[in-house]
């Protein structure tokens, strides 16, 4: 495990600047302090005597349910600050790993991220992998006690694609996808009954208390390396972009 913090000074420095504009290079990424986080696929079930390794990495089984296999788990958990990310369980061969990164909420009501994730296909060609942001919901209340008492899973309908194709590959940004979900969430219960009674479209950011449990869903397809980077800059989006539903 590896826990990386990037200086606040840093934030202070770049607040403001477009990543797209100032910070573009040429493989698609801004330039500038980031955190790193590969997630690697492999053939077998990763020997635990191995360790993690150095640097940022998850291990994932190479096939998902193309194969008629269960996707990968990795558990999102919540970081005390707005700087720490920190790969915490990195064997996700055994079906689950563990990730720490800040809460991605600014605050402030603006459709923007507080952070930014890009991400990139390597090794090789022709492995894929989709990605997806997914979390629990309450679906059913104990009328009494108000408490809840069935949990669901329930997943954005954005999700990342990545596939290697041949040549260089270009990091594009995945800061909506990875750092909130879209989808419909339970805002009502039967007060007799306690069963859901109302669904509502809605986007809500990692953490957000309206939902528990938050991972990624890893459905890997013969994909070697995902490349992952974090930035402390926001990413914003125009009002079409962030609706939920996604605009057709």
């Amino acid at each position: 495990m590896k826990k990386v913090v990037i200086a606040s000074l840093i934030v202070v420095m770049v607040v403001g600047i477009g990543l797209e504009t100032a910070y573009a290079t040429g493989n698609g990424a801004p330039s500038g302090p980031h955190y790193n986080l590969n997630i690697i696929g492999m053939q077998k079930q990763k020997n635990p005597d191995i360790g993690c390794g150095l640097g940022g990495r998850i291990f994932v089984p190479m096939e998902g349910t193309a194969s008629g296999k269960l996707p990968t788990k990795i558990m999102l958990t919540e970081a005390p600050d707005d700087v720490t990310f920190e790969v915490i369980d990195c064997d996700g061969t055994d079906g689950t790993a563990s990730f720490m990164l800040p809460n991605p909420d600014p605050g402030d009501g603006s459709p923007c991220t507080a952070y930014s994730v890009y991400i990139r296909a390597l090794g090789k060609p022709f492995g894929k992998a989709k990605i997806t942001t997914c979390a629990e919901q309450c679906v059913e209340i104990n009328p009494i006690s108000g408490a809840c008492e069935v949990w669901e899973e329930v997943c954005s309908v954005e999700s990342v694609e990545l596939e290697r194709t041949k040549g260089r590959q270009r990091f594009v940004n995945v800061s909506k996808e990875l750092l909130t979900i879209c989808a419909l969430i339970c805002t009502e219960w039967d007060v007799t009954t306690g069963e859901c009674s109302l669904y509502e479209w809605q986007r809500v950011y990692l953490f957000d208390p309206a939902l528990q449990n938050y991972f990624w869903q890893y459905d890997n397809n013969g994909l070697k390396l995902a490349q992952l980077r974090f930035y402390l800059e926001p990413t914003c989006y125009g009002p079409d972009e962030w609706a939920c539903p996604p605009v057709e």
